[in-house]
């Protein structure tokens, strides 16, 4: 009976062994599934907030988006118009310029006319004057019939 009852020590060792792996394996699995669950808590609250603000900015992004588009408009209006003024004041600069250039040509016709005019005094006065000193010189060479 000895054996039979350290037979049975061992035996009850040996399952008791068993039942405390099974024991620990179990703990293990509750530990990683506590986890394992937290993080899908984790997740799921995440997604539920993150579709909530979707939802919120979506309201959000349509306004920002209209904000910008009229902001992009007003500056696209204020850019065109800035062009045209420009665009009219360069007209008016090229007709400007175009006056002065039509005066000038008239005032440089009015030049040459005047430049015509002194040369023709001018040759008028030669003229007179070559006249004036063959006639002194005939005047002072004796004349071969008196």
């Amino acid at each position: 009976m000895g054996s039979s009852s350290a037979e049975s020590d061992l035996q009850n060792s040996h399952e008791e062994g068993k039942l405390y792996a099974v024991d620990s394996l179990n703990n293990l699995n509750e530990q990683n599934l506590s986890v394992a669950q937290s993080q899908h808590q984790v997740w799921e609250e995440n997604l539920d907030s993150w579709s909530c603000l979707t939802m919120q900015n979506g309201m959000r992004c349509q306004s920002w988006f209209f904000v910008t588009l009229i902001i992009t408009l007003i500056v696209s209006l204020a850019l065109i118009s800035f062009v045209i003024i420009l665009i009219v004041h360069t007209g008016d600069k090229i007709d400007e310029v175009s006056r002065k250039i039509v005066l000038e040509k008239k005032s440089i016709d009015d030049l040459k006319k005047l430049n015509v005019m002194i040369l023709q005094h001018l040759n008028q006065t030669e003229l007179i004057k070559n006249l004036g000193n063959i006639s002194i010189m005939q005047a002072r060479q004796p004349s071969p019939g008196y």
